[in-house]
């Protein structure tokens, strides 16, 4: 299984955050040892000995947070010097070795031992990339998981919608339902028209969210939960991340906010 680097991490947030990230070329490369979140301790064989990245360019659309290779991704032939034991690989948005930066990286299910006169493959569907469920703290519903997953392999694109901020009194879940907001009592969701800054995977507002001032108890609110739709009715609303909160009551007169950089959502 594959997963983000820290570099894609860090743009899959600035995007879902309001700036865009083009998709590049993705170019598969190949490593003798053991690669990094940060996309660091690579070792790929020697140009010399007729090793190259190669492009990938079909993906299957995203399902169930996952996206794979679609059709075999063959290398050239190994024709003067062992390429060594092939254990891991990894995606790049540069095909020049030891160029660009490195997107996505895995581990084979069987390492290879690559000699003179082999021709390695990949075959399809070996590499898969998937964003992992929530935690107990929250995380990206997987529609939107989906989506940034077809936006980022070139399957699809995707336009983050002006975000709603709401509140829940029980946990979201990550198909999307889950999430009970207050009724009556002045509440309502919020839009936000601060920026964000994003640095080492994590993402924050600068400016505070504000709700409006409560007219009675909202009830015990947990979580909180950003959608695309300012309405609460079944049926309008997708819910795109939610995470947990310090358990609080806002009841009549109460100041309810996000303060600055409270909003913290990171991609692991």
């Amino acid at each position: 299984m594959g997963s983000f680097c820290d570099y894609l991490e860090h743009e899959a947030l600035h995007h879902v955050l309001g700036t865009s990230y083009t998709p590049p070329t993705i170019y598969v490369g190949l490593s003798t040892t053991t690669i990094t979140d940060a996309g660091g301790n690579i070792t790929e064989p020697a140009t010399g000995d007729n090793y190259a990245r190669k492009a990938v360019a079909s993906w299957q659309p995203a399902a169930s947070r996952t996206t794979y290779n679609t059709a075999t991704i063959t290398f050239d032939t190994d024709t003067t010097t062992n390429w060594g034991t092939i254990t891991d690989w990894f995606l790049a948005d540069s095909g020049t070795r030891a160029g660009g930066n490195v997107l996505c990286y895995g581990v084979f299910a069987v390492a290879k031992n690559v000699v003179i006169g082999n021709t390695p493959s990949i075959a399809a569907g070996e590499l898969d990339v998937t964003i992992n469920a929530s935690g107990s703290g929250g995380g990206w519903c997987t529609l939107l998981c989906n989506e940034m997953l077809d936006h980022i392999f070139g399957v699809g694109s995707y336009t983050p919608p002006t975000i709603y901020y709401g509140l829940s009194t029980a946990t979201p879940l990550d198909d999307g339902t889950g999430a009970v907001e207050p009724s009556g009592s002045n509440y309502s969701r919020v839009t936000y028209a601060g920026g964000y800054t994003v640095s080492g995977g994590a993402g924050d507002n600068t400016a505070a969210i504000t709700w409006p001032v409560p007219s009675g108890s909202w009830g015990l609110c947990t979580h909180f939960v950003a959608t695309n739709h300012v309405s609460t009715a079944y049926g309008n609303t997708v819910n795109l991340f939610w995470g947990d909160i310090t358990d609080q009551t806002p009841t009549t007169g109460d100041t309810v906010d996000f303060p600055i950089g409270a909003m913290d959502m990171t991609l692991s």
